[in-house]
C-alpha cells in the first residue's frame, strides 16, 4: 500500500549510482534498519544477472527476514527487485539511472509494498515518508562515502 517514488539529479555518475545500489552485500554497512545481507543464489541472464539474496530489517522489537530477486541489467543501468518470501504480501522496487553527462546522473526509485500483518502495516504507515526519505539520505551518504563529495 505504502509508495514511495524519487526522481532526482545527482552529482555522480550513473556507473558509480548502478554500482552502489547493486552491492546487495554492503547495505548493512549504511542501510538503516539493515541489519544483515546474505546472497543466496547468482545467476547470470542474457542482459546481466540475477541475485536472490535475503536482508534482516530490525527496527524497534521487530526482526524480519525477507527473500528478494534482484534483476541486475547494467548496459541499461537498471535494478528490478521482485519478492519471493517474508512478511510481505508483495514488494515491487525499481531503480533507474540515467546518465546527465560524466559526473551526473538521474536517479528514478520506485518502491511499493505491503505488510502481511496488520500490525506492520500501521507501524510504518506512521513513518513510512520520514523512513524512505532517510534510506534515500543513506545511499546519499554512502556515495559521498565512496565517491567523494560533490564536485562544485
Amino acid at each position: 500500500m505504502p509508495t514511495h517514488n524519487e526522481d532526482r539529479l545527482m552529482p555522480y555518475s550513473a556507473d558509480q549510482l548502478y554500482a552502489l545500489v547493486a552491492d546487495i552485500e554492503s547495505y548493512p554497512a549504511f542501510l538503516p534498519w539493515c541489519s544483515a545481507a546474505r546472497i543466496r543464489k547468482r545467476t547470470p541472464t542474457a542482459t546481466g544477472e540475477q541475485i536472490d539474496a535475503d536482508l534482516v530489517i530490525s527496527f524497534k522489537v521487530f526482526r524480519e527476514r525477507f527473500g528478494s530477486r534482484v534483476l541486475l541489467h547494467p548496459e541499461a543501468r537498471k535494478i528490478d527487485v521482485e519478492y519471493l518470501d517474508g512478511p510481505f504480501r508483495y514488494l515491487n522496487n525499481h531503480w533507474q539511472f540515467i546518465p546527465e553527462g560524466e559526473n551526473a546522473c538521474r536517479v528514478k526509485f520506485f518502491v511499493d509494498f505491503e505488510f502481511r500483518s496488520r500490525t506492520l502495516q500501521a507501524l510504518i504507515g506512521v513513518v513510512f515518508n520520514q523512513a524512505m526519505q532517510r534510506i534515500v539520505r543513506a545511499f546519499e551518504e554512502r556515495a559521498t562515502d565512496l565517491y567523494g563529495p560533490p564536485a562544485g
